[in-house]
């Protein structure tokens, strides 16, 4: 049971949360186990249908509240609830709920939780486009990967997403960035407060037992949730280039890629003579991840920090992937396995790390190491929950430092509210 006086958060998610999806759920479900060790009160809402795979909250002690869009009964339910912290789960949320949150809980913490730049990703996304307009080579990707700063700025900021997303980080009390990376993208280029942006990356404990040795693991895997359109493009490029690259060095090797929501196009590139076998998604990531000798995630594009890779480490699974895949995760660190630029490359690699076993011994103790030093849940679940507290403690102080946001949740949110109560009066005389 929770204290009379616990703490109240609301979360908004866009979607429920499906953790053996993507590691964007696998994120939010972090950081609600992590109120939940505090004893806080969780309700969860959302205006999505339930996924098929979404977790079960209710088990953990979590309030599933549904909710509707341009609804005027989310303001009877947010009143009621009188949360102390809303947790907005990706921008749209915050654009399509601030100014009920803000008008009916004025005083309630105003949290967005991004899990990555959706914007960047999608500059990212365009620019691959673009390249392979206007360019046949599909092996050497070298000139995308991980430009400076100030090229991704100037990617980004005609776009009327970035110019959404970004507004809505100003909105909010605190923004939860996975990605140091982008933290520095948006303080550095587009020049957000630093007090607005609090460094929450993938959260895990470290493995209890050791990880199966080179000699009981077999095959190559690939695993992603195929919604997702870095993870699907990967697919692309590992069946069209980079696979038979590896193919041609080990004629007999075998890649199983799982992916949740596996589509008839993704189906229709499995080829078993080939020893590419496209998979639906695996019932548990870390046991099909423990198995493999090598993972691949040939990442074109993308933004945030992949959870893949991080699932990895914690199987003591070694990795091949690009500076895209990378990026994040290791800071100056060595990686556990080997970052890439290119087709060719990443074949090269990936065969030496699947067939000597001091390479790969060698890549495994570097992702454990850098598993402790990075990514503890002893370490971020705190820092988190200390961080929220001081916003709290300091919460008008801090909104008057963040004049920009006040400008904007003025504006945004009175054309957002009056569009809103439209839509609502328009659907009642349907």
């Amino acid at each position: 049971m929770t204290h009379p006086t616990a703490t109240k958060v609301l979360v908004i998610g866009y979607v429920w949360p499906e953790p053996r999806s993507s590691a964007a759920s696998g994120h939010v479900m972090q950081i609600l186990e992590t109120f939940l060790q505090q004893g806080w009160e969780v309700t969860f809402s959302s205006p999505a249908s339930p996924g098929e795979h979404m977790a079960d909250l209710a088990a953990l002690g979590i309030r599933e509240v549904p909710i509707e869009l341009n609804n005027s009964s989310f303001d009877t339910f947010i009143s009621e609830l009188a949360p102390d912290i809303v947790l907005f789960d990706q921008f749209m949320m915050e654009e399509q709920f601030g100014w009920r949150v803000e008008q009916h809980c004025p005083n309630a913490l105003r949290v967005l939780e991004t899990s990555d730049l959706q914007s960047l990703r999608h500059a990212r996304h365009q620019r691959l486009k673009d390249r392979l307009k206007n360019n046949s080579d599909q092996d050497d990707f070298s000139d995308l990967f991980a430009p400076a700063l100030h090229e991704e700025f100037l990617s980004m900021a005609h776009s009327d997403l970035a110019k959404r997303e970004i507004a809505a980080l100003y909105r909010c009390d605190l923004n939860l960035m996975i990605s140091a990376v982008e933290i520095a993208l948006l303080v550095e280029q587009f020049g957000l407060p630093r007090h607005l942006l609090h460094e929450c990356p993938l959260m895990v404990d470290s493995p209890s037992a050791p990880p199966r040795t080179f000699a009981d693991r077999a095959h190559f895997l690939s695993i992603g949730n195929f919604r997702h359109a870095p993870n699907w493009d990967a697919v692309l490029w590992m069946k069209s280039t980079v696979w038979p690259l590896i193919r041609q060095q080990l004629p007999d090797a075998q890649l199983h890629i799982y992916g949740a929501y596996t589509p008839p196009k993704a189906t229709a590139l499995h080829n078993a003579a080939q020893g590419f076998h496209v998979l639906n998604r695996a019932e548990d990531a870390l046991q099909v991840m423990a198995a493999a000798r090598v993972c691949l995630a040939p990442l074109r594009f993308g933004a945030g920090i992949k959870g893949k890779l991080l699932d990895a480490m914690m199987c003591g699974t070694p990795s091949v992937t690009t500076p895209i895949g990378a990026e994040g995760m290791h800071g100056d660190a060595r990686w556990p396995g080997a970052i890439t630029h290119s087709a060719r490359e990443f074949a090269t690699r990936a065969v030496a790390l699947y067939t000597d076993e001091a390479l790969w011994q060698a890549a495994q103790q570097t992702g454990n190491t850098l598993l402790g030093e990075r990514y503890q849940r002893a370490i971020h679940g705190p820092a988190l929950i200390e961080k929220l507290r001081y916003c709290q403690q300091n919460l008008q102080a801090l909104r008057a430092q963040n004049f920009t946001g006040s400008m904007l949740r003025h504006h945004s949110h009175k054309s957002t509210q009056y569009m809103s109560q439209w839509i609502e009066a328009k659907n009642k005389n349907k």
